[in-house]
């Protein structure tokens, strides 16, 4: 779709709404004291925002009173990608501006968070309380002597729990990493052990579609495989009693100390995200105080345009960046809605009852949960007081048309949304935990498109030589450097990893895997990942992971496992199996293969079709073809979705064509 195809918006703030917003003061106050430009709107601030990018920057500490602990030297130090240098000299504390709503005596009672699990019933935690607990666990772990650098994990589902844990490691200086209590021991392990853990907080189990499900045996082998783990903290979720040597979480949150910020360098490691996996372990992303910061700041309080009157709720994992975003939420003093839950229990309509009892003023999902409730006859605004929702946000996959105009037509005729609702189809990645476009409240949105590029973020789309397009198809780059690009990989000691995965194609350019267009008018379309990560409702998986364990199967010689984007916003996830001579692809065997991926890996990830084939194509170097199936499954031609002198067996490739034609 280009922007000629649908140049009538199906959304357009009114003009109070854009004199409202936080992005239109910004821009006024930065014209005044930075020399933005005050008129031409969102346009013009953003080209001002990428040309004089270290003055936005400052513009952005300035307005959002970041506390520099330590002053900077300059912005900039080191422009260059991979190895940018922010506010150099700095020190601060990402804990310390999350709780800083906690400092003001008018808002210490009222909720920070809002704990909603599948009962539906909001249990709120104060801003005084949540304080009280970070500064009482802040202690706690220095008590266990933990230090600033040193890696402190997660294995805990969407609960206060995870927040308080993750606030006290970012207060010592040490560094956060999780994992949802449904991804199975070897998931986990292949990321925790790369970071070394030296605390693990963990669940004894979770609740999930109306089960209670036990994880005791998964902790304990995490225990036993993790030597470098000097305390276990037991979070009784099922109410089961703490296992020999763990701490009791209510022991170590139990008194009423203020929390004591140490002030770490603006690069110091905040989190380490992981990446899916897809050509071996998951990479270990790490991203820094400083950078989250104000990254956050910007994208929180301008484009999403939360503030202490708002309530934020995003359907997420800790298993997934958006935990992280939605913790962030903090920083803009709005209340955070944390919900520990399948996400269509006991009902297609489940989400949209939470965002009603917690008074959501932004509310996030993915892509696939709104075709979802399209599919089933959900009706959000007629049968929820949706009233206070101000925006419906969708990440995980592109947002395609017919869900846009579902949203639209649901809250059209509603009066939750005067003058229509306003939808935010947003894209970024794990690998800067943000967005690279997406919400703009003071912008029309038009059918399957994101509304603009962030600020400070110089998107473009190009071609193979690096050559910039408008209104064609290309490569997603960003041409300058974020404050959330990770400042390394870890055990990626001369960053050759790191270096490798964003900037081998494109010299000095963030490459990041997805297809875009740029529009004539400045929006942009996105395509899909033009990788071949394995994205299902918002949590991303390499094949890696499938083959490792699939592949243990006897009966299995080789698999090939391939995620497609279906035209009417599905996805597709078939498991190509190459069997062992003498196997058959039964029931039985079809049945152990679901079974494992479900028990080894996640529930999540099990494949919507396995199908047998008479052999899985490779690169001459022996990798297995995955972007060129996946082309050939979306009805891209043989000659144009494989350079042909790269394959082992040219032959194979056409069972996959010939699969499209026979499912289309």
């Amino acid at each position: 779709m280009t922007s000629s195809a649908n140049p009538a918006p199906l959304w357009q703030p009114s003009p109070e709404r854009i004199a409202e917003a936080q992005i239109t003061r910004f821009q006024a106050w930065a014209a005044e004291h930075y020399g933005a430009p005050a008129e031409g709107g969102y346009a013009t601030l953003h080209h001002w925002s990428v040309t004089e990018l270290e003055t936005f920057w400052k513009a952005i500490t300035d307005w959002f009173d970041v506390e520099f602990s330590t002053p900077y030297a300059r912005v900039l130090g080191e422009r260059s990608m991979p190895g940018a240098q922010w506010f150099p000299g700095s020190t601060l504390n990402y804990a310390q501006h999350a709780l800083r709503a906690a400092d003001d005596p008018t808002r210490a009672d009222a909720p920070a968070l809002l704990h909603v699990d599948e009962s539906h019933d909001p249990q709120p935690v104060t801003w005084a309380e949540l304080r009280r607990q970070v500064g009482s666990l802040t202690a706690e772990l220095r008590t266990l002597g933990v230090r600033p650098g040193d890696r402190v994990s997660g294995y805990l589902p969407n609960i206060p729990q995870a927040v308080v844990a993750l606030l006290a490691t970012a207060a010592v200086g040490a560094v956060w990493t999780s994992c949802a209590p449904d991804f199975g021991a070897r998931s986990v392990l292949d990321r925790f052990q790369q970071v070394e853990p030296v605390v693990l907080f963990t669940v004894d189990g979770y609740r999930y579609g109306g089960k209670e499900h036990d994880r005791r045996e998964t902790v304990a082998e995490l225990r036993s495989e993790l030597p470098s783990l000097r305390a276990v903290v037991h979070i009784p979720l099922l109410g089961t009693d703490a296992p020999e040597g763990a701490l009791e979480w209510s022991a170590l949150t139990s008194a009423d100390i203020a929390p004591v910020y140490e002030a770490v360098p603006f690069d110091h490691p905040l989190w380490v995200l992981y990446s899916s996996g897809t050509t071996g372990l998951p990479k270990a992303i790490v991203q820094s105080q400083g950078g989250i910061l104000v990254e956050h700041l910007k994208q929180l309080g301008l484009h999403c345009d939360l503030g202490p009157a708002d309530r934020f709720f995003w359907y997420t994992s800790t298993g997934w960046m958006m935990w992280n975003f939605l913790v962030s939420g903090l920083l803009t003093g709005t209340t955070i809605v944390l919900y520990d839950g399948s996400p269509g229990y006991p009902d297609t309509a489940a989400q949209w009852r939470i965002a009603e009892r917690t008074g959501a003023t932004l509310y996030g999902t993915s892509a696939a949960y709104v075709m979802a409730c399209r599919k089933a006859d959900v009706h959000p605004a007629r049968d929820f007081d949706l009233s206070r929702v101000r925006c419906v946000a969708t990440t995980g996959s592109p947002l395609p048309p017919d869900g846009f105009r579902w949203l639209h037509d649901e809250f059209a005729e509603s009066p939750a949304a005067p003058g229509g609702l306003w939808m935010a189809s947003v894209s970024g990645g794990t690998d800067v935990c943000s967005c690279f476009a997406g919400a703009v409240p003071t912008l029309p949105v038009h059918i399957g498109e994101l509304q603009a590029p962030c600020l400070g973020t110089d998107l473009q789309s190009w071609d193979h030589q690096g050559k910039p397009l408008t209104d064609e198809v290309g490569e997603l780059v960003v041409t300058n450097p974020m404050p959330s690009m990770p400042v390394h990989f870890w055990n990626d000691p001369d960053g050759t990893r790191y270096h490798d995965s964003y900037f081998d194609t494109y010299p000095g350019v963030w490459r990041h895997g997805d297809w875009i267009t740029l529009t004539s008018r400045g929006s942009v379309i996105i395509h899909g990942r033009s990788d071949s990560t394995l994205n299902r409702q918002g949590v991303r998986m390499g094949s890696a992971d499938i083959y490792e364990a699939v592949e243990r199967l006897p009966e299995i010689r080789e698999s090939l496992v391939i995620g497609v984007e279906q035209p009417d916003g599905g996805y597709w996830m078939p498991l190509f199996v190459h069997l062992a001579p003498g196997a058959a692809l039964d029931d039985a065997l079809r049945d152990r293969i679901k079974r494992t991926i479900r028990e080894q890996l996640s529930p999540r990830h099990v494949p919507d079709e396995i199908i047998e084939v008479p052999g899985v194509p490779h690169t001459l170097t022996g990798k297995r073809i995955e972007v060129p199936v996946k082309r050939l499954l979306q009805g891209t031609p043989l000659n144009k979705a494989v350079n042909p002198g790269s394959v082992d067996n040219l032959d194979l490739l056409r069972f996959y064509e010939n699969l499209f034609r026979a499912r289309s």
